[in-house]
C-alpha cells in the first residue's frame, strides 16, 4: 500500500465489498490510481501526511464510521481532501462531514461522473480552474492519474 507515495491516489473506504470493487473498476477505467480499504482503520495504517490524494470515505461502517475516521486524520495530520459518501439522507449526518472537512458529500449509490468531476475539481489548482470554460469549449482538461 502506499505510506507517501508522489501519485495522486484516490482512496477508497467502504465495508461493501461490492461497492469497493465498482468504484476501483471506475478509477481504473478513468485511469486515476486507486487503493481500496474495507475499513477505515487499514486505510488509516496505509496512509502518512505526505500521501497524496483524496478520500472516498463512506460515513456508515461498523467498527468506526466515517466520521471517526475523519477525526483521526487530523489528529494523525494526514490532509487529504475527503469526498464523504452516505446511503443516509440525514442533514445532520452531511453537515457533520462537512465540519469536520469533507470537500463533498455525495449519497450512494455515487453518480459516476458526479464523483470524477469532485476528483477533477480536488486535483484542480486554482489556476486551472479559471480556465474552464474555455476547457469545456474544445480544450483539453487536465487529467488525474499519472501527475
Amino acid at each position: 500500500m502506499s505510506k507517501g507515495t508522489d501519485k495522486f491516489v484516490v482512496y477508497i473506504v467502504d465495508d461493501d465489498d461490492s461497492v469497493r470493487h465498482a468504484l476501483s473498476r471506475l478509477m481504473r477505467a478513468s485511469d486515476i490510481a486507486a487503493e481500496a480499504f474495507a475499513t477505515p482503520e487499514d486505510f488509516l495504517q496505509a496512509v502518512t501526511p505526505s500521501s497524496r490524494g483524496c478520500v472516498l470515505l463512506d460515513i456508515t461502517m461498523p467498527q468506526m464510521t466515517g466520521l471517526e475516521a475523519q477525526s483521526r486524520m487530523k489528529v494523525m495530520g494526514i490532509h487529504l481532501p475527503v469526498i464523504a459518501v452516505s446511503a443516509r439522507e440525514s442533514g445532520d449526518v452531511r453537515e457533520a462531514a462537512r465540519a469536520l472537512g469533507a470537500s463533498f458529500f455525495l449519497h450512494k449509490p455515487v453518480d459516476g461522473q458526479a464523483l470524477l468531476d469532485a476528483i477533477g475539481w480536488l486535483t484542480d489548482t486554482p489556476q486551472d480552474r479559471e480556465p474552464t470554460a474555455k476547457r469545456q469549449a474544445g480544450g483539453e482538461h487536465p487529467r488525474v492519474a499519472g501527475e
